[in-house]
């Protein structure tokens, strides 16, 4: 009785022509028995019109979180596919050092102003069709780079997929947070770092495989279209084969809902609370849309918001995550791993072997993230996730720093780098800039903390082989460890704990104290 009353005040039921109530916070006063005879009539079409159960439907929450999870994937698959590729593309393209860092970044590059983009066009055309958009780019990325006739045509086509991808990095994790229940946000979102590791696997394993078959092919001397992709200039395959997942991932964007949360803010409230429904079930969604409309109406839309005390102090917090888990020099791994972990007793073959072993590391502990994002929490992982990069960045710039240090060291120190990566700063950073915004400027913010992870890359892998040249792989990873000193303080005296926290609560906290850890 008391939670209706509650709700009496907060929601006016407005008789639509769908049977839907959703005029939230007029002044008007409705009656408890209203109340609950709309409810009775939501929970009778909703049974009626989908045979299931009022408590709403796990299986279309997991299907939309999939389908925008495929997303990463491709992120995963797009960006790190170049860790095969790259020497082959080197020599046949005769690319100077200049050149190479130009072509391993222009993905990263495309990536930012995808992902700017993204934020001002989620927030007005709304989550779904952007994801629609970002899975076109990334298609035409595929075959394009497969087929490239130059430098200049391949890295365009490399940045179109950057588009894509940074697009996909943006709309991905903030729409499988708008659409998640609160107890179980954590864990969904981080599938998007998980099938980002898919995506890396797939990409080292179908490279590994490719070099193989290459090595039969050339053999044979095999002619026609196979003899030139797999034969003579193996790389067309490997970042053609992206086609595949792309296919899947626009048509599954066809099908998914739009972001309950944005059709609020674009007042299409009946349209919200039937996704709700099949989500939540009615009644929990009729709390639900009032708590999501109150927070709305006492939003200001404009980026100016972004920079009030509470939501600034959340863009800092996102971009300082953002940041510091690139400068960790994790992105390094995959575009030059195998000559990082090149050593004794390593060659050409055995370092994709390796590099499948790194790769299998980071998916077997984003899988420990999903288990323990909502019972640990983020800080904690955050802490000891930091730890054991800073140790293992140590211990493989010492192994570097020796020119015959046996090449499975190396393997061992980078597994464990990435391992410590997986379940940390990689899933926790989409997890934390997806949860904190104002819902008005969330997808702009959420942009802008994305530029950040892509501006960082970019430098990153641009100015890599020029360190590399100069100072030595060795001394580049002894920098990499250093930068994530700061997050030790970041996470003990700064960062907030979301975990279980719904988003409008996490979003009303910014307009009043808060201590870490809140």
């Amino acid at each position: 009785m008391e939670h209706h009353e509650q709700l009496r005040h907060r929601v006016h039921i407005d008789r639509t022509a769908s049977g839907h109530f959703v005029n939230c916070n007029s002044g008007d006063d409705v009656s408890t028995e209203t109340f609950k005879s709309q409810v009775r009539r939501e929970e009778q079409n909703h049974s009626v019109g989908t045979g299931e159960p009022t408590g709403g439907s796990f299986l279309f929450l997991i299907f939309c979180c999939f389908a925008s999870a495929l997303g990463g994937l491709l992120f995963g698959y797009d960006l790190f596919v170049i860790s095969g590729a790259k020497d082959l593309i080197v020599q046949h393209f005769h690319l100077s050092t200049l050149m190479e860092g130009w072509f391993v970044s222009s993905a990263m590059v495309g990536a930012m102003p995808g992902c700017l983009a993204a934020g001002a066009a989620s927030d007005y055309f709304g989550r779904k069709k952007v994801l629609i958009a970002a899975s076109a780019a990334l298609l035409a990325c595929s075959i394009g780079s497969g087929l490239a006739w130059s430098t200049t045509s391949l890295i365009l086509f490399r940045f179109i997929g950057g588009l894509g991808v940074g697009i996909a990095s943006m709309v991905c994790p903030l729409y499988i947070s708008e659409l998640s229940p609160p107890r179980m946000r954590g864990r969904m979102v981080t599938l998007f770092q998980l099938a980002i590791c898919i995506g890396i696997v797939a990409a080292i394993v179908i490279n590994t495989g490719l070099l193989s078959w290459h090595d039969q092919i050339t053999k044979s001397n095999s002619s026609g279209w196979i003899g030139w992709m797999v034969g003579r200039e193996v790389w067309r395959s490997m970042l053609g084969m992206e086609s595949l997942p792309a296919s899947c991932f626009f048509i599954t964007c066809l099908f998914i809902a739009e972001s309950p949360r944005w059709l609020v803010s674009k007042a299409l409230h009946p349209e919200a609370l039937k996704i709700l429904n099949r989500i939540n079930g009615p009644k929990v969604a009729a709390a639900e849309l009032a708590d999501i409309s109150k927070t709305i109406v006492a939003e200001n839309s404009s980026l100016k918001e972004l920079f009030k005390p509470g939501p600034r102090r959340a863009l800092f917090m996102a971009l300082f995550l953002a940041v510091v888990s690139e400068f960790s020099g994790i992105t390094t791994i995959w575009n030059f791993g195998p000559e990082i972990i090149r050593g004794q007793g390593i060659h050409l073959t055995n370092e994709m072997s390796g590099m499948v072993v790194i790769a299998s590391s980071l998916s077997f502990f984003t899988f420990i993230a999903i288990w323990l994002m909502d019972r640990a929490g983020r800080r904690p992982l955050l802490f000891w996730g930091n730890l054991g990069c800073f140790i293992s960045l140590l211990a493989l710039g010492g192994l570097l720093h020796r020119p015959n240090s046996p090449g499975f060291l190396k393997v061992v120190a980078a597994a464990a780098f990435v391992a410590c990566f997986a379940f940390s700063m990689g899933p926790i950073k989409w997890v934390f800039m997806s949860e904190i915004f104002p819902m008005r400027v969330r997808g702009r913010a959420v942009a802008v903390s994305s530029l950040a992870v892509w501006t960082a890359d970019a430098i990153l892998n641009q100015l890599f082989p020029i360190l590399r040249n100069s100072w030595g792989k060795h001394v580049t990873f002894y920098i990499f460890a250093a930068f994530l000193i700061p997050q030790f303080y970041f996470v003990w005296k700064i960062m907030p704990e979301t975990k279980g926290r719904s988003l409008e609560d996490i979003e009303r906290s910014w307009h009043r104290p808060i201590e870490n850890g809140s």
